[in-house]
């Protein structure tokens, strides 16, 4: 009997893609990851879900007294040339989105975040997409693209989180490992020619929750290397610190990853979800309107921030900031007077994060790229801040003191809106949209949706009207009248408008749990709705 079994035919006209992508040599390097590793994932689910547990008991998180954060003399490996700047990466580009990756790949930025992440939806057909597109590029052939991929911004590939379960592919007779299949498809096909371009393999690391899975990720790039005869230490990799627990182990992540550590990269949406998601069952933690009072000018993200960048820089370590969401308008090319606002707005926060001493950060829109590039020039001339080193003397309680404001009608609205619509694509296989003048994805979602469930469980006073508290009927009611709304001017066609009534009552799930998922992206990837609707054309392999 096969070791790796692929549940479903090829989506119709990807029967050669699958074949070339799902190789022998490849789905050999697959199943030989999976069986190394497959026992170490296991502890990993264990011990989350024993954190979960133990945070909900205690409501309070301290630092480590570990040899790491104590011994001040260890350093990162040095980066090779094409890392030493990371001022603009493009975020949010899947690869399966084969016109938008196209045109990321020849903008004036240092790196592009290649996404499987927040910003994709991973229906079979996608990442089929993706992996072939990427493919094309590291070998000069994607139409469109640049013939050499040493021309090309790097690619900084974001594999899927531990959290997603890749459901179309049976190894062992266990579902195969989402993160593991993008890591170990990548790797096989692209790492050579990377390394030999000087141009790689790079990875972003999501939704790391502390230490311990860090060490995981260098023991498969260790073994990756080896396997795939590269030099130990060509994979480098950035950590995204969106789980609270990462924050209170800065030190012992970079020092695990030291030999392949591409420093850390804050985003302040899934962190706050992760605060939310460990302690928002208690009042102190109820956080308040995020459009209107969350920004990392708030103590407790200007500290974690500031952690951030002075452990980072501390260790030789680049620091990045978040990504810049807001959109210009379809059509214009920046100089009318709307878009000379957003672009003024874009470059003020971005200026308070490159005085606080980030190395870098993202944005999604290209047009804004020429001016962010200005603005890194009046900065600094060189290549990275890293050499700013700053003294800073974070507590626990500067990360974990929430701001205690309020929240208003027009927030909930927001967040019930941004819930909706992103299920509502992701049942279309879309990983991000636009509304309202910003890019969403799925950090948008999860801080929207935990912030209902949240309002509805101690219905705080609307400032708006402080006889009015967030209650269920509220909710329902917003929903029901976005969706009403929905229905008339976005939904073509009756598939459409049956998706979003899916959406809406999905949302409702959510908001109304008793403990509601980790996270949104596992709850619609294990969801019957969502994998129905995508592989209705494909036939069963059993």
């Amino acid at each position: 009997m096969s070791k790796v079994l692929f549940l479903q035919s090829p989506p119709p006209k990807f029967e050669e893609i699958q074949k070339a992508i799902f190789s022998n040599g490849a789905v050999e390097f697959l199943s030989k990851l999976h069986e190394k590793f497959d026992e170490s994932i296991e502890q990993l689910y264990k011990e989350r879900l024993q954190r979960t547990a133990t945070t909900k008991v205690i409501s309070t998180l301290d630092f480590k007294n570990s040899f790491e954060r104590n011994d001040k003399t260890w350093k990162i490996a040095p980066l090779p040339p094409r890392l030493q700047n990371r001022h603009l990466d493009l975020g949010d580009v899947s690869a399966s989105n084969t016109a938008h990756f196209v045109s990321s790949l020849t903008e004036d930025v240092q790196g592009i975040q290649v996404d499987f992440d927040d910003g994709h939806c991973p229906t079979w057909r996608n990442q089929l997409q993706a992996y072939q597109n990427i493919w094309l590029v590291v070998n000069g052939r994607l139409q469109g693209a640049p013939v050499t991929i040493t021309t090309c911004p790097v690619l900084m590939l974001r594999p899927r989180a531990w959290n997603i379960i890749e459901h179309n592919i049976l190894i062992n007779g266990k579902e195969a490992i989402g993160p593991l299949v993008d890591f170990a498809i990548l790797m096989y096909h692209n790492a050579k020619k990377l390394h030999e371009a000087n141009s790689g393999p790079y990875f972003y690391l999501s939704k790391l929750e502390g230490a311990s899975e860090a060490r995981l990720w260098n023991d498969i790039f260790t073994w990756a290397q080896e396997e795939l005869g590269l030099p130990q230490g060509t994979i480098k990799a950035c950590v995204l610190i969106e789980n609270v627990i990462s924050s209170f182990e800065l030190d012992e992540i970079l020092y695990a990853l030291r030999e392949h550590s591409l420093g850390l990269n804050c985003g302040i949406w899934d962190y706050c979800a992760s605060i939310i998601s460990k302690f928002g069952d208690r009042e102190n933690f109820l956080l308040p309107d995020r459009n209107k009072y969350v920004n990392t000018e708030r103590h407790f993200l200007n500290s974690y921030l500031r952690l951030v960048v002075s452990t980072c820089h501390a260790r030789d370590a680049p620091a990045t900031g978040g990504m810049a969401a807001a959109m210009l308008k379809p059509g214009t090319d920046g100089t009318d007077k709307h878009s000379k606002t957003i672009i003024t707005n874009i470059l003020q926060s971005k200026m308070k994060e490159i005085e606080l001493g980030v190395d870098g950060f993202m944005v999604y829109d290209a047009r804004v790229v020429p001016h962010v590039n200005e603005l890194w020039k009046k900065s600094g001339a060189t290549p990275n801040q890293i050499w700013r080193k700053f003294e800073v003397n974070i507590k626990p309680q500067d990360l974990l003191c929430i701001p205690r404001d309020g929240v208003t009608l027009q927030g909930l609205k927001h967040n019930v809106a941004i819930s909706i619509l992103f299920i509502y694509y992701w049942l279309a296989g879309i990983g991000h949209f636009f509304y309202s003048g910003n890019v969403e994805d799925s950090a948008t979602a999860e801080i929207s949706r935990f912030q209902i469930w949240q309002w509805i469980r101690f219905a705080p006073p609307l400032e708006d009207d402080p006889k009015q508290n967030v209650t269920a009927s509220l909710v329902e009611k917003t929903a029901s009248s976005f969706a009403a709304h929905a229905h008339k001017n976005l939904c073509r066609s009756n598939a459409e408008r049956k998706r979003l009534t899916a959406a809406r009552y999905m949302c409702m799930e959510l908001f109304l749990s008793r403990n509601p998922p980790e996270f949104i992206t596992s709850y619609l990837n294990d969801n019957h709705k969502f994998r129905t609707l995508h592989n209705k054309a494909l036939l069963s392999n059993l």
